[in-house]
């Protein structure tokens, strides 16, 4: 038995390669497919089937490219009566050598979903592992509230639940999902497996009753990403034409663009576009943790990018990422030259970074009005107080960020640096002059700098 999880950390997402007798099955494929075309020349296997055990909200399948590039046979979980040839069901089992690859319906984070439960008859006929797919996590269980009424799916996801865990406590679980992914909760950990009788033990949620159970997933859900039904619906349309890379602009061409007003993503690091960027710009560095999600808050699917980059390798990597969540418009791409663009007419920005003993300066003068990026849990556990919570996915809506009054500047701060820098360039697309970021570090390190923090909602 060949078997071997992928991860995909910028989403939190993992996906399996399970092979014996020459043959593979790939579940749950991320969008960028070399990692399984190169596993599988390594390891002398043929892709033969391709299953999603649904249809993801949170990143496009990689299941139409993989089965275009290998000829293998796909499997996408059916949605209540629908009929067609790719679909898999509950009972269905896969065949590969000595493995034995059976779907359960396991509803809950979606009506379709299946998990799988695996058994290699080399050894016997018991279910070894488990690929959870959303359900079943790491110290966690999947949300509910993305395709059901939130206490609807949480009930669904509690019955479910009580099934996989007369699995047996020695079945391994491999989920779909891990810490960073915006499908799990507070709990969600960063180990990548775990198995159902070390789950019954340590998930409080799986001792809860039904009401308790209820009350304990749907309390603090974090708010819905608003590209989740652009992805789905690419995820349900097998047949969709894939995107082709983004054209690399002449000088010229990117000059023409901009003067139309495209949007120019630049995902350099925030001291490069600092130092010089097209005027608003926003910048979102390729290398940071979270990207495709951050995009998805804060962006149009719908609207043409401009991609800027460092190199043509992180234009790469920067599309590839975009693409994963639904990003397809994308008109161009051109390595960063501020040079260059100021020798064809461009204008060249730049824009202000401070550090945390310049804002605790200014929080200390009252000279700062201070916006806050984290997520609501950080700023429970410690804010400025005064300054105003504005987290990612608000952002969208620049009227809730307030201007800054009597000559002060607005300081955008997070809790390392990356979102700041994110949110601060999108206060300067829409025409906030007064914005700078602070850079290396965030709130939680003010009060070694004499602010102190104040706690709660």
């Amino acid at each position: 038995m060949f078997f071997r999880q992928v991860l995909y950390r910028d989403l939190g997402c993992a996906s399996y390669i399970i092979g014996d007798a020459g043959e593979a099955v790939v579940i749950d494929p991320r969008w960028s497919i070399d990692v399984y075309l190169e596993t599988a020349a390594t390891e002398r296997l043929q892709i033969t089937h391709v299953i999603d055990t649904h249809e993801h909200a949170d990143h496009v399948s990689g299941r139409p490219a993989l089965v275009h590039a290998t000829g293998a046979q796909q499997h996408r979980p059916a949605i209540a009566d629908e009929h067609a040839s790719n679909l898999i069901r509950a009972g269905d089992e896969i065949e590969v050598g000595s493995l034995v690859i059976r779907a359960i319906a396991t509803p809950g984070h979606r009506p379709e979903h299946l998990s799988f439960v695996v058994a290699d008859r080399s050894r016997g006929d018991d279910p070894w592992l488990l690929i959870t797919g959303d359900t079943l996590l790491v110290g966690d269980v999947a949300r509910p509230d993305l395709a059901y009424e939130p206490a609807e799916g949480a009930e669904a996801l509690h019955a479910t639940l009580r099934e996989l865990l007369d699995l047996g406590d020695h079945v391994e679980i491999w989920p779909a999902h891990v810490g960073g992914s915006l499908c799990g909760g507070a709990g969600l950990s960063m180990k990548t497996s775990s198995t159902i009788g070390y789950e019954r033990l340590h998930n409080p949620l799986l001792s809860m009753d039904g009401p308790g159970f209820v009350d304990g997933v749907t309390a603090s859900l974090p708010c819905r990403p608003p590209n989740i039904d652009r992805i789905v619906g690419l995820n349900r349309g097998s047949g969709t034409r894939l995107p082709a890379a983004p054209v690399t602009l002449e000088l010229a061409s990117l000059a023409e663009l901009f003067a139309g007003g495209v949007t120019v993503l630049d995902s350099r690091s925030p001291a490069e576009f600092d130092a010089g960027h097209l005027p608003g710009s926003i910048n979102l560095p390729v290398a940071s943790a979270g990207f495709g999600t951050r995009a998805g808050w804060a962006l149009d699917p719908n609207e043409s990018l401009v991609i800027v980059a460092a190199d043509a390798a992180e234009i790469d990597a920067t599309t590839s990422r975009l693409q994963a969540v639904g990003f397809w418009s994308l008109s161009g791409a051109s390595v960063a030259d501020p040079g260059a663009w100021a020798q064809v007419g461009l204008t060249v920005a730049e824009s202000d970074a401070w550090d945390l003993d310049r804002l605790a300066v200014g929080l200390l003068d009252d000279a700062v009005e201070l916006v806050d990026v984290r997520e609501q849990s950080e700023w429970a556990q410690g804010h400025v107080r005064g300054s105003h919570h504005v987290p990612l996915n608000r952002l969208r809506s620049v009227g809730s960020v307030p201007i800054a009054v009597d000559g002060r500047i607005t300081a955008v701060a997070c809790a390392a640096g990356v979102r700041a820098a994110f949110a601060a360039s999108l206060l300067r697309r829409a025409g906030r002059h007064d914005v700078v970021r602070v850079a290396g570090g965030g709130v939680p390190d003010l009060p070694s700098r004499g602010i102190k923090l104040a706690h709660g909602d």
